[in-house]
């Protein structure tokens, strides 16, 4: 029976067949998969802001897009998986909540999933599948078996990108 592993906020994990690793409530943040289909090593990241440069706090690294997916990278390659075979998926990025004069920097949701492509691709990490934007939370899981990564939503049910 699979392994279940569980990614709080600004926190990260990293496995191998046949665990299964999950994030729950995602709004904003972004919870990204690295995986591995020869090797079946992957990881998940639930980032909560784009820029670690931005914030007072930046001790965890896992809350930030630009200092986590390299840590998860590091991580997955150090469990076994193969940088070149690596692919990516990715949901959340919701904007939750409604605001009359929106600036750019209530627009977390859309940041973090810009900020998250813009380093995979830096990173030569193709982006195979995403779930990302509308303003609706998530909950995701990626299976370490087949790659297979879901997205579970209580306004558009349950799919798999």
């Amino acid at each position: 029976m699979a392994e279940l592993i569980k990614v709080g906020m600004a926190d990260y994990k990293v496995g191998r067949a046949p665990s299964i690793i999950i994030s729950y409530g995602l709004g904003s943040c972004i919870g990204v998969s690295l995986y591995d289909p020869v090797s079946k090593v992957g990881g998940l990241l639930h980032i909560m802001l784009p820029d670690s440069t931005q914030s007072r706090s930046s001790e965890n690294p896992a809350k930030f897009a630009d200092t986590g997916v390299p840590l998860l990278l590091k991580d997955v390659l150090a469990l076994g998986a193969n940088r070149s075979k690596l692919v990516a998926k990715m949901a959340g990025g919701a904007q939750m909540f409604a605001f009359a004069k929106a600036t750019d920097i209530m627009r977390v949701g859309a940041r973090n999933a810009e900020a998250v492509k813009a380093l995979l691709k830096d990173m030569k990490i193709p982006v195979i599948a995403e779930d990302t934007g509308e303003n609706y939370g998530r909950t995701v899981q990626i299976n370490l078996e087949n790659g297979v990564y879901t997205v579970k939503t209580m306004v558009k049910g349950e799919k798999e990108i």
